[in-house]
C-alpha cells in the first residue's frame, strides 16, 4: 500500500508513519523541515521524503499520485500566519484536491471532539471545515475526534521542575478526556493499513478516563515523590504565558478562544463516553514514560 502522511514529522504523523513502514507499506511523508524527522524513519527503503508546505496545493496533489490512502491534519501554524482560519482552510483544500484528482479510496484525518459544533471556538471550530472538505470528495473518511494531548503536559516541566505546580486556564472540577498521541497515531494506522471500511464517519478518542487538573498533579505528585499543585491561570496571567512562548497577538488571542472552548464545562468536553472511544494508554503510564525523565529523581 501507497499511503501518503500529512505534517509526518509531527507528533502523530511520524508514529503513523512508523506504524506503516513496520507493517511493510510505503510511506509518502510530506513535511516542511525534513531534518525533524525520525532519523530511522527518513532512511527507511519503504519511505519517500516530500518537503513542501501542506498549503501548497500543486504541490501535495503532485506528492500524492499513485496514493492508495491519505493522512490529513492540520498542524499548529507558524508563527508568521496570522490568519488562522484561512491556514486550516487551505490545508483541508490541499487534502481534498489530492483526494479528487487521484481519486483516493480512503483517508483518515485527525479532527477534534466538538468538531465544528460552533463558531468562535478556535481551532476546534475550524476542523469541522476540515471534515467538511475532505467528505465533499465522496470518499471513505474516517475523522478521529480526540481529546486534550497528554503531551501538551510536558510544556509544564519547568515549572514543576523549579516551583512543583501545573498552572492551566481551566476550573479546578473540570475534567478532561486526556489522551496519548501514540493512541491516536494506533488507531489511525490501524484504518489505513486495513481498508476494509467504508463510508464517512467520525469516531472519538477520549483515552481511558475523564481527570480534572488537580487529579492529574495528584497522580504525578505519587510517581515523582514530590508535591505537585495545581494553580488556575487568570486571563491576565494566561496571556503573559502566550507571550513568553513567543506568540504573536493574534495567535494569542486564537489560543485563549480555544482554551475557552475547551474550559467550556457544556462543551467540546462534555462529550458522553462510548465504547469505541476508549484508548489503553493512562495518564500514569504517560507520566512514567514521558514526563518523570524530564524531573529531577526524587532525593
Amino acid at each position: 500500500m501507497r499511503i501518503v502522511i500529512g505534517a509526518a514529522a509531527g507528533n502523530i504523523g511520524r508514529r503513523v508513519a512508523e506504524h506503516v513502514l513496520q507493517a511493510g507499506g510505503e510511506a509518502v511523508l510530506l513535511v516542511r523541515n525534513p531534518t525533524s524527522l525520525p532519523a530511522a524513519v527518513a532512511a527507511h527503503a519503504q519511505a519517500q521524503v516530500v518537503t513542501l508546505d501542506l498549503t501548497d496545493e500543486g504541490a501535495v496533489v503532485a506528492a500524492a499520485q499513485g496514493a492508495d490512502a491519505l493522512f490529513w491534519l492540520v498542524p499548529p501554524p507558524p508563527l508568521a500566519v496570522s490568519d488562522w482560519p484561512q491556514w486550516y482552510q487551505a490545508i483541508a483544500a490541499a487534502g481534498a484536491a489530492a483526494v479528487r484528482t487521484h481519486q483516493i479510496a480512503h483517508v483518515v484525518l485527525v479532527s477534534s471532539l466538538g468538531a465544528g459544533m460552533a463558531p468562535g471556538l478556535g481551532t476546534v471550530s475550524y476542523v469541522g471545515e476540515l471534515e467538511q472538505q475532505l467528505n465533499a470528495t465522496g470518499a471513505h473518511v474516517v475523522a478521529l475526534r480526540p481529546g486534550y494531548f497528554m503531551e501538551n503536559f510536558l510544556a509544564q516541566a519547568p515549572a514543576i521542575r523549579t516551583q512543583g505546580v501545573v498552572q492551566y486556564p481551566y476550573a479546578e472540577d473540570h475534567d478532561m478526556p486526556f489522551i496519548s498521541v501514540a493512541d491516536i497515531a494506533a488507531v489511525a494506522a490501524h484504518y489505513l493499513l486495513h481498508p476494509q471500511w467504508a463510508g464517512q464517519w467520525t469516531r472519538n478518542l477520549m483515552g481511558p478516563t475523564n481527570l480534572t487538573l488537580p487529579a492529574c498533579t495528584a497522580l504525578l505528585s505519587q510517581a515523582w515523590g514530590q508535591p505537585v499543585r495545581y494553580e488556575r491561570q487568570s486571563a491576565a496571567a494566561l496571556q503573559q504565558t502566550l507571550g513568553q512562548w513567543g506568540l504573536t497577538a493574534y495567535a494569542q488571542q486564537e489560543m485563549t478562544a480555544l482554551f475557552q472552548a475547551l474550559g467550556d464545562p457544556h462543551g467540546a468536553y462534555a462529550t458522553p463516553r462510548t465504547a469505541e472511544a476508549y484508548t489503553p494508554t493512562s495518564f500514569q503510564e504517560f507520566i512514567a514514560t514521558h514526563l518523570l525523565p524530564l524531573l529531577p529523581p526524587n532525593q
